[in-house]
């Protein structure tokens, strides 16, 4: 299959366990956006759920489809959220954040009672850190936090939109794309990082993952994630 399929693949199956009446966590990303125009179809063919979107772009899309979203302040628990990835490891940490929703998407998944991970097959990796890791920081801190950010060992690069003017995220933050190499401690890092001041949030997903769907050339790869 090409990764479009393979995308497709775990999106279809990821669906599977939608059940009326559940409030979805709805992902940001291509593999997510996938997932999304599979629900509008059941969607529109009675089921009834209400979506929780992780960024500005899925929630026009959900609309556009016909899915009712809500806010946080509308729902007291998210039965299941169902989100794309950069990379996941065997363990079922995850580096997000290439589409620059991470913020709202770590936020969606920690209130959920649990999480599905889609991708196609290249981003099941042996260790995290192939990906650049997205760091999120507020506009003000951003010169400062980048030889914070080189002495923690990364290569940091802020990331620009398409006219070439720094990419502000829906809150309005900067990202910087830290290349740290192969990231020997995840939980390390991810506290490390957590705990400096000007940083909002930072890419690593540890602990959140319940279920990994890798899309392969053989079906969908189905992995349940034991260590959370």
């Amino acid at each position: 299959m090409t990764e479009d399929e393979q995308k497709q693949a775990a999106a279809k199956k990821a669906v599977e366990y939608i059940e009326d009446g559940m409030v979805v966590g709805l992902g940001t990303g291509s593999c997510a956006a996938k997932m999304v125009d599979l629900l509008g179809k059941k969607v529109a063919h009675g089921l009834y759920v209400t979506g929780v979107p992780t960024s500005e772009a899925t929630a026009q899309q959900a609309l556009n489809l016909g899915i009712p979203i809500v806010g946080l302040d509308e729902v007291n628990v998210i039965d299941l959220t169902i989100d794309g990835t950069d990379e996941v490891d065997p363990e079922g940490r995850l580096i997000k954040g290439g589409g620059g929703a991470h913020l709202r998407e770590k936020i969606v998944a920690s209130l959920s009672d649990r999480m599905i991970v889609i991708a196609e097959a290249k981003k099941k990796v042996a260790q995290l850190g192939a990906f650049k890791l997205p760091v999120e920081v507020v506009q003000f801190a951003a010169p400062a936090l980048k030889s914070r950010l080189e002495a923690l060992g990364s290569i940091p690069t802020l990331r620009l939109a398409k006219d070439g003017n720094p990419f502000t995220t829906d809150e309005g933050n900067y990202i910087y794309d830290c290349d740290f190499g192969r990231i020997d401690a995840p939980e390390e890092l991810a506290l490390t990082l957590s705990t400096m001041p000007g940083v909002v949030e930072h890419g690593l997903f540890i602990g959140f993952a319940d279920l990994v769907l890798i899309g392969t050339d053989a079906g969908v790869e189905v992995i349940e994630i034991v260590t959370k």
